[in-house]
């Protein structure tokens, strides 16, 4: 058999797999394993596909979730950029949220460095969910920053900054956008949510899900540019 015919054959093989597979329904549908937001969210960089995680300090299931989180993320290729997100819906969690902001302005302005960033987003949870410290006053929040090397002046003027409560009145209107209802989510692209449930039974299961959206998405910019 000549090398033509050879060719030949082996595209005869391999059209029938690719029609099947092309055929094959998605793993993941719309309204079972996720849920389609009624008005796409804007992204902090277009050229990349953005994953937020909606978190709280004080659930247990978000603080469980980290160690696989975190694995995660350091495993993301460059084209996805993710972001946290600290949810509100009581005014527990909205000071749960100024930790969250102070920290993050706080790495901004240079008066800590990533490391201490991580360090802070960490004690945080293991200050609720571990020690039993509720952290739901200016006094203990403080309390804690102070304790991993920020001094109370930067603290204190950080967390009462008029930037900070900025971000924690902006809180209330992403979560609107995003349509978050509990902790953990996770919002691909700013058009998909992603939750735990029936259909997702697990933590893993749901990054599963926000790894099938990332790939769509990622078709989808490549379409548009016209690669």
């Amino acid at each position: 058999m000549n090398k033509r015919i050879r060719q030949t054959v082996a595209l005869l093989f391999l059209v029938p797999l690719a029609i099947s597979a092309y055929a094959q329904p998605a793993r993941y549908l719309p309204g079972t394993h996720y849920v389609e937001l009624s008005s796409p969210v804007r992204t902090q960089d277009p050229s990349k596909v953005e994953v937020v995680e909606a978190f709280w300090y004080g659930c247990s299931h978000c603080f469980r979730f980290e160690p696989l989180l975190n694995n995660w993320v350091s495993m993301l290729p460059e084209d996805v950029d993710f972001v946290l997100f600290p949810a509100q819906w009581n005014q527990l969690m909205k000071i749960h949220s100024q930790i969250f902001y102070t920290s993050e302005a706080l790495l901004a302005a240079g008066k800590i460095d990533q490391a201490k960033f991580d360090e802070l987003h960490e004690a945080a949870f293991n200050a609720i969910n571990v020690e039993g410290n509720r952290l739901q006053n200016e006094r203990q929040i403080g309390a804690l920053f102070t304790e991993h090397g920020v001094s109370e002046a930067d603290f204190s003027s950080t967390f009462n900054s008029f930037s900070v409560r900025t971000r924690v009145n902006q809180g209330d209107r992403r979560m609107q956008d995003y349509q978050v209802r509990s902790t953990p989510n996770m919002v691909v692209n700013g058009k998909y949510l992603v939750s735990t449930g029936q259909a997702v039974p697990t933590q893993q299961e749901m990054l599963n899900v926000v790894d099938f959206l990332v790939g769509l998405e990622r078709q989808a910019m490549a379409s548009a540019s016209g690669d």
